[in-house]
């Protein structure tokens, strides 16, 4: 009896209408990550050690305010700032691209204090000397030294408005207005009284701006701020004097800028990439399963659409790791398509009916697909639990795009098909092989696989264990990376030249893709020395610095310890899953075994071609992860199945059996994914090319893995189980 396709049709276009309001227009319900549309991502530290204990705990949250209000006023759009842990705030500045007035806007103390100025020759001559009378310090202002009071006669506490203003008597240049509210102009008033004829030190943040003469008592409580400012300048130091100085200093920890040319080429070659990709895949399919196939073209469509649509409703950033997860979560639905289809073919071959070639088609491929998939989404959900940054960008769009691809492939195409047979269009159902049946003893060569296995991971291993803090980016050992872009070709050894009179000779550089991109890595912050020289040195051909990424030593041991704990507990709960789902804990660590494998194939693989571990990276292995364990659990799902029908069959039979007719979906998915990475490794650019490599190699190390290291663990372990 046919089941009621009715409310099956309305919760479909339910869900693709809802995926289509919330997806768009695009720029509006979704946003993009820094790394894709340029701006700054900061980590900045409150350094409470250098005020009163019993200040400490309100400090970060009045700093919190303070930043906030600044760049409030700095005019940046859609900011995000938020207190992380106890004394550290995290901010995002899309679209910003004047790195250096963004970090002293948001960074400067802005304390401000009028000191007295001493005027006696004999503490001067003493304090020019080298010895500084108690109770003073020696400053100096435009050009002079003076000695000035320590203690502060007043501070910035009573201001209650800055502003630019001009100098007609000094050619309009541009100086700083301060109004005092009304206990500050009394205050003001009665230092500038008493203090007739002697000189008033103005200083912010410990530093003499100005130091005039009081001519005359100030009593309408306003004063002004002099030096040699353009109107820029004036106006920032206006603006943080006008919503009130830091309670203690801060300091960058983590730093992540990207530049407005870098973000768009980002844009723009991950749109051309996954678009030449999806545009191959649909192809495929169209010609290989012929009318199966554009029904599969058409899920994938809604599949994108939806995860879109999951994006804008939870109001989700995308970011380049989390094109990763989209990219996984087409590959396993492409994958569900391919399975499906394939017991179809299976059950046309038994001769029978359309109607139970459907319906056993989708029953028979249910289990494999809901055991890949759901090994994946609790992975994914442990990465959004233990990982921090684009790692969890990468959980959230896996999460939406997996669901997504549960749906469109085992409900909307079921739909569909069903649809059309009961209106009388599908009355056959035809589609091309390229593999026949075949009679291949996999096992066979199990102890060669073995051997080569153990030599390439070992080796691996003890490669990138070699390079030190060389195998990891800046985002686990800390320091700083500076990209360069200059109009013409640029020799390394000139830039290296260069660099060596900033004292910088131990900086690493590497040519970026392209001969006219420079990548600097330096253990410190050394953006302004290096601009300076690279100005200097390169007048000839100019540059602009694209990108800066900066994190701090213990920034990067957290980060390290995160993603660690992050795939550790991930691998975990896919060997407790399948041992649990398959009845034997052989089934959970020979997949893990496979797994782990091809992680660290491609771990080594990084480290030989000269490629830094990075978050992005780790990203990028828990895709190969997540593709590994699927490609495992469809070959196991059957070994399951041919149990129950095959009983008296060896188990070394019935493996080989299980990995010869699983062998055309694993060929089919494994080249139509190929097909997007190289896409992806050809045309996504540079800043995506170190990714795309990675699953490149751990793609065809997990089709490797899964037919030559877990099936024939599982038959060594399970024979001695």
């Amino acid at each position: 009896m046919y089941r009621k396709l009715t409310p099956w049709i309305i919760t479909i276009l339910a869900v693709v209408g809802l995926a289509a309001w919330n997806a768009f227009p695009l720029k509006e319900r979704i946003s993009l990550g820094l790394d894709l549309q340029g701006g700054m991502h900061l980590i900045l530290k409150v350094d409470t050690e250098k005020i009163p204990k019993e200040a400490r705990a309100e400090a970060p949250e009045r700093a919190l305010e303070v930043i906030r209000n600044r760049i409030d006023e700095f005019g940046v759009k859609e900011p995000s700032i938020h207190l992380q842990g106890k004394d550290e705030i995290t901010i995002q500045l899309p679209g910003v691209t004047d790195r250096e007035r963004a970090l002293e806007i948001i960074g400067r103390t802005a304390h401000l204090e009028f000191k007295l100025v001493a005027e006696d020759p004999e503490l001067i001559k003493q304090a020019l000397a080298g010895q500084v009378p108690a109770g003073h310090e020696l400053q100096e202002a435009e050009k002079e030294k003076i000695l000035v009071r320590s203690q502060a006669l007043l501070t910035g506490d009573g201001l209650s408005s800055a502003e630019v203003r001009f100098d007609e008597s000094r050619f309009n240049q541009p100086i700083v207005g301060l109004t005092f509210n009304a206990e500050g102009a009394k205050a003001f008033g009665k230092v500038t009284s008493e203090n007739v004829g002697r000189r008033l030190a103005i200083l912010l943040d410990g530093k003499v701006q100005s130091a005039p003469r009081i001519q005359e008592a100030i009593l309408g409580g306003e004063a002004v701020i002099t030096g040699r400012f353009t109107p820029q300048e004036a106006g920032d130091l206006a603006l943080v004097l006008r919503v009130g100085a830091l309670p203690a200093p801060v300091y960058v920890e983590e730093e992540r800028t990207v530049g407005p040319l870098l973000g768009s080429d980002s844009i723009r070659s991950g749109v051309r990439a996954t678009a030449l990709g999806l545009g191959l895949v649909f192809l495929f399919m169209a010609l290989y399963y012929l009318g199966l196939g554009l029904v599969a073209c058409l899920a994938l469509a809604l599949n994108f659409l939806i995860i879109l649509g999951g994006l804008g409703i939870l109001n989700a950033t995308l970011t380049l790791p989390g094109i990763a997860g989209v990219l996984l979560a087409l590959g396993m639905a492409v994958d569900a398509n391919v399975l499906i289809y394939e017991r179809i073919r299976e059950e046309l071959k038994l001769g029978r009916s359309i109607r139970q070639v459907i319906e056993n088609g989708y029953t028979h491929a249910f289990t494999a697909i809901f055991d890949s998939n759901l090994t994946t989404l609790i992975a994914a959900f442990l990465l959004f639990q233990f990982g921090t940054g684009p790692i969890r960008g990468f959980a959230v769009t896996t999460v939406i795009g997996l669901i997504a691809s549960m749906f469109t492939a085992i409900v909307v195409t079921r739909v569909i098909f069903e649809a059309l047979h009961r209106a009388g269009w599908l009355t056959s159902i035809r589609m091309l092989r390229l593999i026949g049946e075949t009679k291949i003893n996999f096992l066979r060569p199990r102890a060669f696989c073995y051997l080569t296995s153990l030599i390439l991971v070992a080796g691996g291993v003890i490669y990138f264990g070699s390079l030190g803090p060389r195998a990891y980016g800046i985002d686990f050992t800390g320091g700083q990376l500076q990209q360069y872009h200059f109009e013409k070709p640029v020799a390394l050894e000139r830039v290296r030249g260069v660099l060596k009179e900033a004292e910088l000779s131990d900086a690493s550089l590497q040519q970026f893709g392209k001969p006219n991109e420079i990548l600097i890595r330096t253990s410190g912050d050394t953006v302004d020395r290096v601009k300076e020289k690279l100005s200097a040195g390169f007048s000839d051909n100019p540059s602009v610095l694209n990108r800066v990424e900066q994190v701090g030593p213990s920034v990067g041991k957290d980060l390290r310890r995160r993603a660690v704990q992050a795939v550790f507990w991930a691998m975990v709960s896919i060997c407790l899953y399948v041992g649990f789902r398959f009845r034997s804990w052989s089934f959970g660590i020979a997949g893990i075994v496979a797994l782990a494998h091809d992680v660290l194939i491609t771990m080594g693989a990084l480290a030989v071609t000269g490629r830094p571990m990075s978050l992005t990276l780790v990203a990028a292995l828990m895709t190969i992860a997540g593709y590994s364990i699927n490609d495992t659990i469809v070959i196991y799902d059957r070994i399951r199945e041919l149990k129950r029908t095959m009983r008296k069959l060896a188990l070394k039979d019935l493996i080989n059996l299980a990995l010869n007719q699983t062998l055309s979906r694993t060929i089919l998915t494994s080249g139509v994914t190929l097909l997007t990475v190289l896409a992806l490794f050809f045309f996504g650019g540079e800043v995506l090319n170190d990714f795309a490599f990675a699953l490149l190699v751990g793609f065809v190390s997990g089709v490797y893995s899964t037919v030559y290291i877990a099936s024939p663990l599982l038959l060594l372990w399970e024979r001695r189980r």
